[in-house]
């Protein structure tokens, strides 16, 4: 191991994938929501999804051949579930994996799923540290893990880092659900929309919100100040989950988080993802439980808890919101060209749910979801709506590029 490391301040121009760095006295916490976005929702859900660092990465040239990241990560833990596998760094060099790793250590919080409380304690910090590196110049990336909040204390390196400049690559902005979020992917550059991005050529900032893609307005305004070349929205899962709306009000929400979106990116190619394949709420509204038999059992699996002859009075299903969403972007794109939609069924649906089916009901496994990034990528950056954008970008709104 090297004996003479140089450590490299941790700044902005180091990440990519966060639209705002906090310094805490514990280190540096990226956010995917700005704190003003943050203050309008008093929402631990949401809280804890935007603190985990979805596509988050360090971006840096060097000629360095070990290199070292202390963290403090934050684990979760379920009451009476078994234990969570520790998050995952990715390593790519010269946009290849060439590297995984975990870190000990760290805060645990422990929730009880009966009861909602939760317990916090805290722990050391821990280091992810990747070896044999080619000792050439090379762009060095690190995903943070998807699924752990993930304080940055310390980068070490046997040679001098610098940032890496923009290679021109079209910046995708996404927001969806747990799904897009990256749950029980294998890791934080093989979630769905990582992988689409890899393929795609183009730079991911992935605001996939677990349990939170719920048209919040705060979302859509952070999103519309947000660069981006390319937006997509994937919409419903949460909606339904929560059983937050009506049909009533489901579609003008879905037209005012659009119409927000238009005000900072006008003409920017625009897709709207109707939900997967989830034979759970496919005709039964939410709410959405968790299956407490299972979790009695070691299992972590859900239940959808509405009678789907409450339909009638407006309540969701994802057969609705597929409904309704296809409705929608048909009327707009009549006047808006740049406005596209996608049957989340075509990245997974029937034959792929008795194939590959998902193993609590609600999330895909990671094989699934290779199959939906790459799937993402024929039918969106291949051939649709977003196909002809790999190179140069274009049409970005004011600000820095995250």
């Amino acid at each position: 191991m090297p004996t003479d490391w140089i450590t490299t301040p941790l700044t902005a121009d180091l990440l990519r994938g966060a639209l705002e760095l906090e310094r805490t006295e514990r280190g540096l916490l990226p956010h995917r929501l700005p704190a003003w976005a943050r203050a309008q929702a008093a929402d631990p859900q949401l809280a804890l999804a935007e603190e985990q660092p979805s596509g988050v990465r360090l971006v840096f040239r060097t000629r360095a051949t070990a290199v070292e990241l202390d963290t403090l990560p934050t684990k979760r833990a379920y009451a009476g579930a078994p234990p969570r596998p520790d998050g995952v760094y990715d390593l790519l060099v010269d946009g290849r994996p060439a590297g995984r790793t975990t870190v000990t250590g760290g805060d645990t919080l422990t929730v009880d799923l009966t009861d909602g409380s939760a317990e916090h304690r805290p722990g050391p910090v821990g280091t992810a540290r990747f070896t044999g590196l080619p000792a050439e110049d090379k762009t060095v990336e690190i995903w943070l893990p998807h699924n752990e909040t993930t304080r940055l204390v310390a980068l070490r390196s046997d040679a001098p880092v610098e940032p890496a400049p923009r290679d021109g690559r079209p910046v995708w902005l996404h927001h969806g659900s747990s799904i897009s979020h990256g749950s029980d992917a294998a890791s934080p550059s093989t979630t769905w929309p990582a992988l689409a991005a890899r393929l795609g050529g183009v730079e991911l900032v992935n605001l996939g919100l677990s349990g939170s893609a719920l048209l919040d307005p705060f979302t859509a305004r952070a999103m519309r100040d947000t660069p981006a070349d390319l937006i997509s929205v994937k919409i419903g899962i949460n909606v339904v989950n929560t059983d937050l709306m009506r049909l009533r009000a489901f579609g003008p929400a879905v037209h005012g988080f659009l119409d927000t979106l238009r005000e900072g990116h006008p003409d920017t190619p625009l897709l709207v993802i109707s939900p997967l394949l989830c034979p759970l709420h496919e005709d039964t509204p939410g709410p959405t439980a968790y299956d407490l038999t299972a979790l009695g059992e070691g299992r972590l699996a859900f239940l959808a808890t509405g009678d789907p002859a409450e339909r009638a009075a407006g309540k969701l299903t994802l057969t609705v919101v597929r409904e309704e969403l296809s409705r929608i972007v048909a009327e707009r794109s009549a006047q808006d060209p740049h406005l596209h939609h996608l049957d989340g069924r075509e990245l997974y649906g029937e034959a792929d749910a008795a194939e590959l089916p998902l193993p609590d009901g609600l999330h895909p496994d990671a094989a699934t979801h290779r199959r939906i990034g790459e799937r993402f990528a024929a039918r969106v950056f291949a051939e649709g709506p977003f196909a002809g954008r790999r190179a140069q970008g274009t049409g970005r709104s004011q600000g820095s590029t995250p």
